[in-house]
Formats: structure tokens, C-alpha cells, sequence
């Protein structure tokens, strides 16, 4: 299962991004969606997570700035970033527990990473 992520770049401190991450059509279900990060020399980091149900969770350092949803008819999560901070700058990866078919247990997948860069 592939998860296609896009949105990343360059923007200034202050600005805004929005990240996309699409999963195929043809899974069977999908519950938590989510995002993580990983700056240069950390460890990877939950930013902000959504169930099939819609409650979210967000990272204390990011509460307020960003904002995840998902539209489940498009199998696809959003992650709204405003007021971003050069403490940003990161790889984001969008992840997702997803049962591929019916005969499938949940399993977790990664979409390949998308640079944001904030400069100050």
C-alpha cells in the first residue's frame, strides 16, 4: 500500500502549508490517520492523528497552529499548518491503519516523506 503525501516546500516564518495523503481507493478500511515528523538529528515525532470517527490529537507544540482532518470518502488526510515557526522544518510523514482486504489484519503504512522548510 502506497500513501501519497504532497504539499511540502519553502515558506517563510508566519506562513501557512497545507499537506495532503491520499491512500488507494481500493483498501478496505481505514482507521487513525496521522502525520509525523522528523527534523535533522531527532527522532521521529507524532504531530497530529484522526480516527475514522474524527477525534484528533495533536503534539503540545503544534495545539492551535495546525490542523488535521480527513475526508473518508477520498481516503485522504490534510494537515492545515499556519503561523508556521522555523522549528517546523521537518520531513513529514503521513501514516495510516489500514486493513487492505477483508482478509487482512490492520496494519500500519508510511507515505514517503515531504520536506517543509520554514525560513526565519
Amino acid at each position: 500500500v502506497q500513501l501519497q503525501a504532497s504539499g511540502g516546500g519553502l515558506v517563510q516564518a508566519g506562513g501557512s502549508l497545507r499537506l495532503s495523503c491520499a491512500a488507494p481507493g481500493s483498501i478496505f478500511s481505514m482507521n487513525v490517520m496521522g502525520w509525523y515528523r522528523q527534523a535533522p538529528g531527532k527522532q521521529r515525532e507524532l504531530v497530529a492523528r484522526i480516527t475514522s470517527g474524527g477525534s484528533t490529537d495533536y503534539a503540545d507544540s503544534v495545539k492551535g497552529r495546525f490542523t488535521i482532518s480527513r475526508d473518508n470518502a477520498k481516503n485522504t488526510v490534510y494537515l492545515q499548518m499556519n503561523s508556521l515557526k522555523s522549528e517546523d522544518t521537518a520531513v513529514y510523514y503521513c501514516n495510516a491503519f489500514i486493513m487492505v482486504t477483508i482478509q487482512d489484519a490492520y496494519a500500519y503504512y508510511w507515505g514517503k516523506g515531504t520536506l517543509v522548510t520554514v525560513s526565519s
